[in-house]
């Protein structure tokens, strides 16, 4: 693995992208690109990591969308149950406003 495309880095305004190591900050490039990325780095990262590795990020993160988990998860082929934040449980545990 490489080093993020120069033509991705605008995915990464919050950060050093040529700083971004592609093993070591996988989960995090993905859920970026899934979340903000075009048909250009889509593709990119399809080739990059694989469909398995994308389909563990939609199914255990929980800083995607849940739009965006949504669709990915009918474009994997993930059933609903398996996306851990399209579960009513998901929200985010450490907001000290949540209530249940």
């Amino acid at each position: 693995m490489g080093k993020l495309p120069t033509e991705l880095r605008q995915y990464f305004w919050d950060t050093e992208p040529e700083k971004l190591n592609l093993r070591r900050h996988r989960r995090f490039i993905i859920e970026r690109i899934l979340e903000f990325g075009d048909e250009f780095a889509i593709r990119w990262l399809r080739r990059t990591f694989g469909d398995e590795a994308i389909k563990e990020v939609v199914c255990q993160s929980r800083r995607i969308s849940k739009r965006t988990a949504n669709f990915w998860r009918l474009i994997l082929d993930i059933p609903k149950e398996q996306v851990t934040c399209l579960s009513k449980r998901s929200r985010n545990p450490l907001s000290r406003f949540w209530r249940s």
